[in-house]
């Protein structure tokens, strides 16, 4: 009698459960999900224009740290930004200074970039992650 009542509980809980699995018909339908760095949205020109003046590479930072700037494959206009082993994409933001500003509006992340140096900062809680960044080109 007890077999018959597990077998009976065991029939039951996979009843409940077939209809909450995913068949294999169910995955191909659905599309697969797109890389990160499809999902960026369209720049504008102003954007475009500040893009063409972000320095690329590694800029070396007080404290023995640094930023390494890459533009995005096949996103024009689209940067990541790597700080401590962290990667954070990123886009340019027009300004009226002349200095070039790159957000990652997700994470409150941005990246300034002036004449002389640069700065990553943290604009959600008010705090500069790491200063005085000098990009090869900076220090000429």
């Amino acid at each position: 009698m007890k077999r018959l009542s597990i077998a009976i509980a065991a029939a039951a809980a996979l009843s409940i459960a077939a209809p909450l699995s995913v068949s294999a018909n169910d995955k191909a339908a659905k599309p697969a999900a797109k890389p990160a760095a499809q999902q960026v949205a369209g720049l504008s020109s102003d954007q475009l224009s500040t893009a063409d003046r972000v320095l690329l590479g590694q800029s070396r930072c007080e404290f023995d740290q640094s930023v390494n700037v890459a533009a995005v494959p096949n996103q024009k206009g689209w940067f990541n930004v790597e700080y401590k082993g962290q990667s954070y994409l990123m886009a340019p933001e027009h300004t009226t200074t002349g200095a070039v500003r790159l957000e990652d509006k997700k994470s409150g992340m941005m990246w300034l970039q002036i004449a002389n140096k640069s700065m990553l900062m943290n604009s959600k809680i008010g705090q500069r992650m790491v200063d005085n960044c000098i990009h090869p080109k900076q220090a000429t």
